[in-house]
């Protein structure tokens, strides 16, 4: 049995990110939530969190520039220069740039000019107090700008040594070829889970095809399947989930259905719902890479415990069962948001 709550009882794995990209650990953290989007965190519990994935082996950190209008890169910039040397060698920063906010916290579109991808990394590379980005990649396909052009000026951050390797997020398989045809994109970051599954069709495909990998966010859809979301629970003005489809009315009940029906094999198996929920994204094959957006030691440890958690194929079926594809109610985004993912299109 895998007590929710214990330490991974092995290193953490590795997987490689793509054909061209570096190797990093099987699940990455993905701090957005320390800043924005999920209501208030906290600082030192944020910075604990970032060290204690460190220590227990965890490379892959994943960030924003517009979490929190750049303070989710000072945070993870922060808490790595406090980490050990050896740490912080081994460590990741994947960045995603291009959304546009304002001062009261709206969001006015996404700039993908090559001038504008070049200015974004610089701000970037100071908040991070780095020499350069790991991963770097648009969060939303500019509509005005061909991604060909906006890969191209990642291209040229790469050849002149302040980026790694070249990211995409959100983009549908066409995209994804014409991307790849300007330069090697390392892997694909877009959301992937028991309850959110529309990469399977095309996307996933032609990212194994073109030898890119994925990072899966949302493995847990926002806390929804996470099996410690309640009916009851009341979100904060500034949390995204009081907007989000998935979390409203009929929506949520029907949802959160669905999760009891996972805490039943969950139960059976000896683990705890995120911890079946995350596997089953491990699960998804070597190239998957799932991020987990926690924001405290417990929940971190909570999901780490996931690595030891494999699944017989009768599981897979029972879970299958439980969970068929399309079986959630509510879109992932609002219709707004929606209309700006070019993998929905």
């Amino acid at each position: 049995m895998t007590s929710p709550n214990s330490p991974v009882s092995r290193p953490v794995p590795t997987r490689p990110l793509g054909a061209t990209g570096p190797r990093v650990s099987a699940i990455g953290l993905g701090a957005m939530g320390m800043s924005a989007l999920y209501g208030d965190s906290d600082r030192s519990e944020s910075i604990a969190t970032i060290h204690a994935a460190l220590d227990a082996g965890v490379t892959l950190i994943d960030t924003g520039d517009f979490y929190g209008m750049g303070h989710n890169e000072m945070l993870i910039g922060e808490a790595l220069r406090a980490a050990p040397a050896a740490d912080r060698e081994k460590s990741l920063v994947s960045v995603k740039f291009g959304a546009l906010r304002d001062p009261d916290g709206g969001w006015s579109g996404y700039d993908g000019r090559p001038a504008a991808v070049k200015n974004f990394a610089a701000y970037s590379l100071q908040r991070l107090g780095t020499d350069h980005i790991d991963v770097y990649r648009i969060a939303r396909v500019d509509p005005d700008v061909p991604v060909e052009e906006t890969v191209g000026a990642i291209a040229e951050l790469v050849e002149a040594g302040h980026v790694r390797h070249i990211g995409l997020s959100e983009v549908g398989a066409e995209t994804l070829r014409r991307a790849a045809s300007v330069a090697p994109i390392a892997d694909l970051q877009i959301e992937y889970s028991l309850i959110s599954r529309g990469i399977e069709d095309a996307i996933l495909p032609t990212a194994r095809e073109l030898g890119v990998g994925v990072t899966a966010y949302g493995v847990l859809s926002r806390g929804l399947i996470s099996g410690h979301f309640s009916g009851d629970r009341k979100l904060a003005a500034n949390d995204f989930r009081g907007m989000s489809p998935r979390f409203q009315g009929d929506n949520l009940r029907h949802n959160l259905e669905l999760v009891e029906q996972l805490r039943k094999i969950a139960e059976q198996k000896g683990v705890s719902v995120a911890q079946l929920a995350i596997a089953w994204v491990l699960s998804r094959g070597e190239d998957v890479v799932p991020l987990v957006g926690a924001r405290r030691r417990d929940r971190l440890a909570e999901a780490l415990a996931a690595l030891d958690v494999t699944f017989g194929e009768d599981e897979l079926a029972a879970i299958e069962r439980a969970v068929p594809r399309g079986a959630a109610a509510g879109e992932r985004y609002p219709a707004a948001q929606m209309a700006h993912l070019d993998s929905e299109h």
